[in-house]
């Protein structure tokens, strides 16, 4: 009975499985953390209650990415998206916690409305729900139809991805779950969309048109753009991480919406190698992603604030979480020789070489991607180089930081457990994209016993015969050997003659926090820069004293949230306006609602005679 069961609702093919291991590599760290971050911030029954959400929430997700048929597939994703708002909204006396489990209920469940209607097509067509009866079905299904269905699942699943523009919701639901759930959802949760997209489209529906690729590729561009450009304003720190995971879902559907272009132009190879670098960062971004919001919860425990302006000088008063932290940034910016770098590294070699194979404006256009993936980079180089900085080094600048200490053990121990796997997924790069190659040829379709992409240490791309590898042993190797040769010569020839002097002091003989470099200040260069997107705008206000004297002053920059203001705004103000007139013909009369009821059966019946 249990082999019957397995065989006609769960799917455990590389795909599946390889999802099934993202999600437990970020959950069992995110729950050690939970057993201190929980405590002494709600009530037993509370606590017990978080729990109990939280394994039903992982639970969902890995029957999402396991079961076999559409139907239960959606009765999974529901309970993940239910589920998930219940842990949003798990501060319910905060009133910016409803509000963003609101925004992330109604754009996770139009979302789901795009899928319904992509499986409902697919329905009508294989007359199952099973997924390789409609994989057959599709192969005789019609372009047009195709399209149709790839642009929906491409909406649907885009929604809970968080792609540019249907992102509205991260940043907003993120910040405001517990932190542990920050991890998850982030490092996970939105990856299901990414599992969708490669099992609905690539593997069962099929590419048949470069153009989607193209398409994705563009979304892709642009979430990384914005994602990071948004970041870099944000001083809340856990808003900030947010952003940044819109950012990185686009990293991941360069590789995944390269893989698409290279499959409709039948380089088989090339698509392979290109979906391998998209779940390479998957997985990358999953781990580093899930450390740096354990480690802002770790901040906020201790702190009471997520504001980074209203913190300084934690390396000292929590050096381990200020190490982890660290390491999670450089990770993220893709620095050698961390996991972040590896797949971003993977992603831009599938461009440089897919552009050797493409003709006339294909040309062009990867070798743009890849120079806005090398922007998205140093942006996010940039980034936290801003959160690290205004947060952990200098003077603390509150009370806040003042009073921080280092948080407990538990937490401590999720955060470095996902430390460890930061290193590990960059040291056994070659190792890994093996494995990633046979669950790439798997959900592709495409034979790849014939094709080398790692031996022993080295990562090879597929053309070998140009000698383009990397070594990632080797690098770290090299790196640790000139830092320590570095020290050395410090230690023997700089000891004992370093001179510290007090620059920019301005002939100040004492300095404060106030004088610190601000997160604010370090941002404004690339607010200046990206001026044209981000609209900035001012407030000021003077109280004076006398007609002479300024009492106060006051001074605040802001950046216009473009998509709220130009497209979410003008939609709910017509949707607004609907719903006020069609209040006219809900006057609370027993006989017009009948009247309504009989109007609606009669124009039913005459519909049915149609047929």
């Amino acid at each position: 009975m249990l082999n019957l069961l397995t065989k006609n609702f769960f799917l455990f093919d590389p795909l599946a499985v390889f999802f099934l291991a993202v999600i437990f590599i970020v959950f069992l760290p995110s729950l050690v953390y939970s057993f201190s971050y929980l405590k002494g911030e709600y009530s037993v029954a509370k606590i017990i209650l978080a729990q109990v959400l939280l394994f039903v929430f992982v639970l969902s997700m890995a029957l999402v990415v396991s079961v076999s048929d559409c139907l239960m597939f959606l009765i999974f994703w529901e309970i993940m998206s239910l589920v998930s708002y219940f842990l949003v909204i798990f501060d319910t006396e905060h009133t910016k916690s409803i509000q963003a489990g609101l925004i992330y209920i109604v754009m996770t469940h139009i979302g789901t409305g795009f899928i319904i209607a992509a499986f409902m097509i697919l329905h009508n067509h294989a007359h199952s729900f099973d997924f390789f009866v409609i994989k057959n079905a599709c192969q005789a299904m019609s372009l047009q139809t195709k399209n149709i269905v790839f642009l929906l699942f491409l909406i649907g699943f885009g929604t809970k991805a968080g792609i540019v523009p249907l992102h509205i919701w991260l940043p907003y639901a993120h910040p405001q779950a517990p932190s542990h759930i920050s991890s998850i959802m982030s490092g996970v949760m939105i990856k299901t969309a990414i599992y969708g997209i490669i099992r609905f489209v690539m593997f069962i529906l099929g590419v048949n048109s470069s153009w989607w690729g193209v398409l994705v590729l563009i979304l892709a561009i642009i979430s990384c753009l914005v994602g990071v450009i948004y970041a870099l304003m944000e001083h809340d720190i856990k808003r900030l991480l947010a952003y940044h995971s819109v950012e990185n879902i686009g990293i991941i559907l360069l590789g995944v919406g390269l893989s698409m272009f290279f499959i409709s132009l039948n380089l088989s190879y090339l698509a392979v190698f290109s979906l391998i670098a998209g779940l390479y960062h998957l997985i990358n971004h999953a781990i580093f992603k899930g450390l740096l919001f354990l480690c802002a919860g770790s901040v906020y425990k201790a702190t009471g604030t997520r504001d980074i302006e209203k913190l300084g000088g934690l390396i000292k008063k929590m050096p381990q979480t200020a190490a982890y932290f660290l390491l999670g940034a450089m990770a993220i910016s893709a620095l050698p020789p961390l996991n972040g770098f590896v797949s971003e590294w993977l992603t831009l070699q599938a461009f440089f070489l897919g552009a050797f194979d493409v003709i006339g404006g294909n040309k062009f256009f990867l070798g743009v991607c890849a120079a806005m993936l090398a922007l998205t980079s140093g942006l996010a180089a940039a980034c936290f180089v801003k959160a690290f900085g205004v947060t952990f080094l200098a003077k603390p600048r509150s009370h806040y930081a003042e009073s921080a200490k280092e948080v407990a053990l538990s937490m401590r121990i999720g955060m470095l457990i996902l430390a460890v796997l930061i290193v590990i997924f960059g040291l056994a790069a070659a190792l890994i994209i093996k494995l990633l190659a046979k669950v790439s040829g798997s959900a592709l379709g495409i034979d790849i016993s014939g094709m080398i992409f790692s031996l022993n240490n080295l990562i090879f791309t597929p053309q070998i015969a140009k000698n383009i590898y990397l070594s990632i042993p080797s690098l770290a190797f090299w790196l640790t050997l000139f830092s320590i040769a570095g020290f050395a010569i410090y230690r023997i020839f700089g000891r004992g003659k370093s001179v510290i002097y007090k620059t920019w002091d301005c002939g100040y003989y004492k300095h404060d926090s106030r004088n610190e470099y601000t997160a604010t200040a370090f941002s404004k260069p690339f607010r200046v820069a990206f001026s044209f997107f981000l609209l900035p705008y001012r407030k000021t206000q003077k109280i004076w004293e006398s007609f002479y004297h300024i009492k106060s002053f006051s001074y605040e920059t802001h950046t216009t949230k473009v998509f709220k203001k130009y497209i979410y705004d003008p939609v709910l103000a017509i949707v607004f306006k609907t719903a006020k007139s069609m209040r006219r013909i809900q006057p609370g009369s027993i006989h017009l609602y009948l009247g309504y009821i009989f109007i609606t059966l009669l124009l039913l019946i005459i519909f049915m005679g149609q047929f």
